[in-house]
């Protein structure tokens, strides 16, 4: 990290300004080469300076220049922003001029890496910081300030002080065995902190359903026979003609997507091909699909028709069901009614007709009563949201599973001692105390360029 990089931060395209950032040991120097305004050097930090971007002779742009010394900069390094004019050409050009006179590109999210590198945030606030630039919905962007402002590491590091203070405890047994009354409180301690921890690994794991479902939306697939009305469903919902709506069975051959904002918090909606026994090799890989997103989906939305009568197929899936999260809807409520819902069973019913536009405040009540999304709206959003730090949190889970084993056998307590620095060792893996740098390259390369 001893180069200089640069890298424009804000959307490339037409608009009224562009900002292009600096950071590295030579950031100013370079800046004030190609800056005809005031000596960069000699001002103080954290100032804004109105000057022109020059390429030898020629004036570039009229700019504004931030300048930020270390190390109270995002990055810990001397950072200069130049607030140009927006524009492509104009962005590119400066971008240009400072790459000729000694900066590199930055990598993607490379800025953010190296504030994680040099102490400036931790992981789960560099996690964080992806999020809040990905956010689609307010509660999202809330997740994802908890993230970035430290709340959730500070659970983290809660439970690895936690861990400490038994592994000090546990030291002291093991280099005084003679003190009788100090074993007897090692254990009790550790039993009483074992079992605190683990409550507290139990609640993050539950509780990281709640993030995904903030961060990534619920995953929903709308299930039924052609001709029930899934295509309609889908366009009411999204208030727009996304699927192509007939009355010829198998017109929709392959998935449908849209999305939909319910109370803050997405849901991902796919449209399916109707499921029935074909001859049609093209309807028949979609309806093989749509059978196999019944796995894969968060929701299911299985559509019945009014004026049918359920058949054993449609029985057969909904058995599939029963241990998922979904609803029943029965639509076209305005046509005479054939169908003995009697046999369904089932309290997740909504009755709907897309044709009189009923039923869609009932479905999207029900959607919300499933998730408890008005409770998951006014709770601390205070959860991780990511794969690895989760798998991680089940490992640990597993880990102290086996501890309680251990204590419960009477094991000896240095034994114990290397599970307990284990899980603090993986504890530190979630915020970055301990890191591989093959996994913290990947990390960093799905940010955008210029942060």
């Amino acid at each position: 990290m001893d180069d200089t990089i640069v890298a424009i931060s804000t959307a490339l395209g037409v608009g009224a300004i562009s900002i292009i950032r600096v950071s590295g040991n030579e950031a100013i120097k370079i800046v004030n080469k190609v800056f005809l305004g005031k000596d960069l050097e000699k001002v103080p930090s954290h100032t804004i300076h109105y000057g022109h971007i020059k390429d030898g002779e020629e004036i570039v742009d009229e700019v504004l220049v931030s300048v930020m010394r270390t190390p109270k900069t995002f990055t810990r390094e001397d950072v200069v922003e130049i607030n140009c004019h927006g524009g492509i050409i104009t962005t590119n050009r400066i971008l240009e001029i400072l790459l000729n006179n000694g900066c590199r590109l930055a990598e993607p999210g490379e800025f953010t890496k190296r504030a994680f590198l040099n102490g400036r945030i931790d992981l789960l606030e560099a996690e964080g910081v992806m999020d809040l630039i990905n956010s689609k919905t307010e509660q999202s962007r809330a997740l994802a300030i908890n993230q970035v402002a430290g709340k959730v590491s500070n659970i983290i590091n809660h439970l690895r002080q936690q861990i400490l203070e038994v592994l000090a405890n546990i030291a002291v047994n093991i280099d005084y065995p003679e003190y009788e009354d100090i074993e007897e409180l090692t254990i009790q301690e550790l039993e009483e902190k074992i079992k605190y921890i683990k409550k507290q690994i139990i609640k993050i794991i539950e509780e990281s359903e709640n993030g995904k479902i903030i961060k990534e939306g619920i995953n929903t697939a709308i299930i039924g026979k052609p001709n029930v009305g899934k295509s309609s469903i889908l366009n009411k919902l999204l208030d727009e003609e996304k699927a192509i709506v007939t009355n010829i069975p198998g017109t929709t051959r392959d998935f449908v997507e849209g999305t939909l904002n319910i109370n803050g918090l997405l849901l991902n909606i796919i449209d399916t091909a109707g499921i029935r026994k074909t001859d049609d090799v093209v309807e028949s890989i979609g309806v093989k699909r749509s059978l196999e997103l019944i796995d894969k989906s968060d929701l299911i939305l299985y559509v019945l028709n009014n004026n049918e009568k359920i058949t054993e197929e449609d029985l057969e899936i909904i058995s599939k069901l029963k241990n998922k999260n979904h609803i029943i809807i029965v639509n076209k409520i305005d046509l005479e009614k054939e169908i003995n819902e009697e046999i369904l069973k089932n309290k997740n019913i909504v009755y709907m007709s897309t044709v009189k536009n009923i039923g869609f405040d009932e479905l999207k009540n029900k959607i919300k009563e499933i998730y408890n999304l008005e409770k998951i709206k006014t709770k601390d959003l205070t959860y991780l949201t990511n794969a690895r730090s989760i798998s991680i949190m089940k490992t640990i889970l597993k880990i102290i599973e086996d501890i309680e084993g251990a204590i419960a056998n009477n094991e000896f307590i240095d034994m114990i001692e290397i599970d307990l620095k284990k899980i603090w060792q993986l504890l530190g893996e979630i915020i970055g105390e301990t890191y591989d740098d093959e996994l913290i390259d990947q990390l960093f390369k799905q940010f955008c360029l210029g942060k």
